[in-house]
């Protein structure tokens, strides 16, 4: 009883929960350990379970974003904290939640903002500049190779000495 209460105060101090989320979370520990007690089973922590911890609907808000896995919120984007707490990539995260590619892993208010920020600045304008005196130096580097380049040198040829065997 005293490690289930242990295990759920940290989980606690980490997510936000309500009051049955917390009875869900001690009803769950308690039969688990229970479990690992009578049965001696050991248990995988690097696999992550399959069921999200909340539908689809409420982990992409406006706002913010929440981890299907542990539930924890108030992220602007995941891809950082599916990497360092649960060491998942992002597709591999779609694949277990079956989140289509069209879903942004990012608050949508964040996005926005970025969006802003970066037509603010002028970026498309330079990023557009910038491929194309890129594409220029390819095409100018790419005649110049072809006109200055020499003809391969012709090998010459190994002469081998044969060898008389006494017979």
């Amino acid at each position: 009883v005293e490690l289930t209460a242990s295990i759920v105060s940290s989980h606690a101090a980490g997510t936000e929960m309500s009051a049955d989320d917390l009875i869900q979370e001690i009803n769950k520990v308690y039969t688990t350990l229970k479990r690992l007690e009578t049965d001696g089973v050991t248990i995988d922590t690097g696999t992550v379970s399959g069921t999200p911890a909340m539908t689809l609907k409420k982990a992409f808000q406006n706002d913010n974003v929440s981890c299907l896995i542990c539930g924890k919120t108030g992220f602007k984007t995941l891809t950082r904290h599916l990497r360092q707490a649960h060491e998942l990539k992002p597709g591999q995260y779609r694949k277990q939640f079956n989140i289509p590619s069209s879903q942004s892993l990012t608050a949508k208010s964040y996005s926005e903002s970025r969006r802003k920020a970066a037509n603010k600045n002028n970026l498309a304008a330079n990023l557009e500049k910038a491929r194309a005196v890129r594409a220029a130096k390819k095409t100018a580097i790419a005649t110049t190779d072809k006109s200055t380049t020499k003809p391969p040198k012709a090998v010459k040829a190994v002469r081998t000495k044969t060898v008389k065997s006494k017979a």
